[in-house]
């Protein structure tokens, strides 16, 4: 049974400047970073993609943080991922609890991009997760799978999805899931794959966990038998990201 490689990523957010983006990407390249057992992808603004990526050393990888479901148009203020490949990317980040709750993206738009990002040949990192009212509901299960079957519709290729469980309550409000609500929250997601896509699936597709991860918390969540990484946010843009991408060491 093949180890499933553990994968940190960086999301910076509507974060950054040239001057701060050079001393965080002299950070990344200082490392320590092992490629061989960690792989790393950082999602810088999309105006700083190429940016980014030019500075960055080439065992990690750089990611937009969204884009649209067709390879060109008049869609005022999107990038495409035939624009994202162009400039020589490999990852975009889908679905977020921010393009959701604050730009109102519905599930099926979710899919549709999901979709498109594949048949475009990116690898995509779609994201699932409840509000705070929804898990005091008892609704956790039911929204991450509805979340799930959206994305799921519209994947052929398993092998370029990482699934990012975010508890909406736990982004960047300092309230971490426990490691074993994170747990129960990934092991039922695999378990949803199982029995909707298939066991083979289920074991080799990467869920991360991200809602305020840090230094301090991120190796015992790491230690978790169904968290394969994590989706950081607010920690991605200082020192402690390097602690956080050694987790497992």
């Amino acid at each position: 049974m093949a180890e499933r490689k553990f994968f940190v990523g960086g999301n910076w957010k509507m974060n950054g400047n040239k001057k701060s983006i050079d001393e965080l990407v002299g950070l990344l390249n200082a490392g320590p970073i092992d490629s061989k057992d960690t792989e790393v992808v950082v999602a810088p603004p999309s105006l700083y993609l190429e940016y980014v990526r030019s500075k960055l050393n080439s065992n990690i990888g750089v990611a937009a943080q969204n884009c649209y479901k067709v390879e060109k148009g008049a869609f005022t203020g999107e990038i495409s991922p035939a624009m994202i490949k162009d400039i020589g990317l490999t990852w975009v980040i889908l679905g977020h609890s921010e393009r959701r709750h604050v730009f109102g993206e519905s599930s099926q738009l979710v899919g549709e991009k999901c979709a498109h990002a594949l048949d475009a040949g990116l690898n995509i990192l779609p994201c699932i997760g409840e509000k705070l009212d929804e898990r005091e509901a008892g609704k956790t299960e039911e929204v991450c799978f509805e979340q799930m079957k959206a994305i799921a519709a519209n994947v052929k290729d398993w092998s370029r999805v990482v699934i990012a469980y975010e508890p909406v309550w736990a982004i960047g409000t300092g309230k971490v899931a426990t490691p074993q609500q994170a747990q129960e929250a990934h092991h039922s997601v695999r378990n949803w794959l199982k029995d909707n896509v298939s066991a083979d699936v289920a074991q080799k597709t990467r869920i991360l966990y991200g809602g305020s991860v840090t230094g301090d918390n991120c190796r015992e969540l790491a230690t978790q038998p169904d968290v394969d990484g994590f989706l950081v946010g607010g920690a991605s843009l200082k020192a402690e990201f390097i602690k956080i991408v050694n987790a497992r060491k």
